[in-house]
């Protein structure tokens, strides 16, 4: 059952962004050797409850901070993270941590290397205190990580390791992927923002591949205003990626139309009927009071029919690959979960050509959305059917999946709690490439008071 204690402390991590915590490194109010003992006490105090990390080291730890100290102390500049905890989800090579994805087959192996993201935040400045837990294999067998509003609930899926991390105040950030909704749910059931970049512009250079067309780097974070912050840092920039780079660069393409009103979609989905009432009520109510806002005009939207097709698109797609992909692993049944084998089994009874027909279907899905944008800047959705269901429940189909095969950006905000007190999250997705917009959009409704600043509502501990 829900937590009866005290709302959880603040600390500086929930209370405030990135920058704000850089600015007082600037002014010495503050040493990247507190910022790192801030992390630690926290780590300390919930991690054996919450269960959030599986490889943490704090002498590690300190030995990154005290680098950073050093840095600073020789007068170099302070970088855009730097002496900043980060949680990196356990799928992702760490050269100074094992890298483990939540199964037992590989227990203690060691990449030896750091992934290409990790090596961005590194660049930055970035403190790794560790691995976060993760689903097995990053799917669906639900990890040891636990919910920190209702320990009985789903902290979500494969990334709620991250996100778990972050709605305690143990880091302000932290790194997961979602290949169908594992960086929307995580943060929705937890309370914090989510990121799921458009498809392509992170790269996956060492982590756990498990669907080539669908895998998407993400983050969470503790306070809206740091979303861009991580985005800039591990994105790709420059003209060896000229479709990205020309669109991020484009102003035009990343601002709303000079002197018109945010064009909105408003699409319920064909999940919509999955939704909780309370969900339901909670988003239409939202959607009126962005309305009625000077700057927008919200339409209630239809998507086109190839979208309506997409979970099934999706689960081909998927059970095919992870067949593929694990097969060495399921020569090992005993330490696979039932999960794992069912989706083996399924995948390997799809053929070639159905796994060629729904890569072409995902395209038509895919082009359609672009063309779905020729008359909106972006879209609205529930991000989850409603609060987190019980650990033992499968959650309800909702439209995260849908954006993540459209090669969409989304911002998951934690706007909504529940009539049981827990939260949940709305949606906003825009055209593939145009995340500074959807950045700005976001923006917009958190200075118009719509969405909160940061985690909500903090969790009861």
């Amino acid at each position: 059952m829900k937590s009866k204690n005290n709302q959880i402390k603040e600390n500086i991590f929930l209370k405030s962004g990135i920058k704000d915590i850089l600015k007082k490194i600037e002014k010495k109010e503050i040493t990247t050797s507190e910022i790192a003992e801030q992390c630690i006490e926290r780590i300390e105090e919930y991690n054996d409850k919450y269960k959030v990390w599986v490889s943490y080291d704090e002498k590690k730890l300190h030995e990154q901070s005290d680098k950073i100290s050093e840095r600073i102390g020789n007068g170099e500049s302070i970088r855009v993270l730097e002496g900043i905890p980060v949680g990196v989800k356990d799928i992702f090579n760490t050269y100074d941590f094992p890298t483990q994805m939540g199964s037992p087959l590989w227990k203690g192996f060691t990449a030896g290397n750091d992934a290409r993201v990790v090596y961005y935040l590194k660049e930055a400045g970035a403190i790794i205190p560790g691995k976060t837990d993760t689903a097995e294999f990053a799917v669906h067998a639900i990890g040891n990580c636990l919910n920190p509003h209702d320990v009985t609930r789903t902290p979500g899926t494969s990334s709620s390791g991250s996100s778990v991390a972050v709605a305690l105040g143990m880091t302000p950030a932290a790194i997961g992927t979602q290949t169908a909704g594992s960086i929307v749910r995580p943060a929705s059931f937890c309370g914090v923002y989510g990121c799921k970049p458009s498809f392509g512009l992170i790269p996956r250079t060492g982590m756990l591949k498990t669907t080539d067309s669908l895998d998407t780097i993400g983050f969470f974070t503790s306070k809206y205003e740091d979303l861009q912050t991580l985005f800039e840092v591990i994105r790709v920039h420059g003209s060896n990626y000229p479709l990205s780079n020309d669109a991020l660069n484009d102003e035009k393409r990343q601002n709303k139309s000079p002197g018109k009103p945010w064009k909105i979609a408003f699409v319920k989905t064909h999940t919509w009927e999955n939704a909780f009432d309370y969900a339901k009520d909670s988003i239409t109510e939202f959607v009126n009071k962005i309305n009625e806002l000077k700057d927008a005009e919200v339409e209630i939207a239809e998507l086109p029919e190839a979208v309506k097709h997409s979970h099934n698109v999706h689960q081909t797609i998927y059970d095919k690959t992870l067949s593929y992909y694990f097969q060495e692993e399921l020569q090992n049944p005993e330490l696979i979960s039932p999960v794992m084998n069912e989706i083996f089994i399924r995948g390997r009874k799809i053929s070639v050509e159905q796994y060629h027909k729904a890569l072409r279907d995902q395209e038509v899905i895919t082009n359609a959305m672009d063309s779905f944008f020729d008359h909106y800047d972006v879209l609205i959705s529930l991000s989850t059917a409603g609060e987190a269901p019980p650990r033992e429940e499968t959650e309800r189909p909702d439209p995260s999946l849908i954006w993540t095969l459209a090669h969409l950006p989304v911002v998951c905000a934690p706007a909504f709690i529940s009539p049981g007190g827990l939260p949940f999250g709305v949606q906003f997705a825009a055209r593939k490439y145009n995340d500074k917009l959807l950045f700005r959009f976001t923006d917009y409704l958190r200075k118009s008071g719509l969405i909160p600043e940061g985690t909500n509502p903090l969790p009861s501990v």
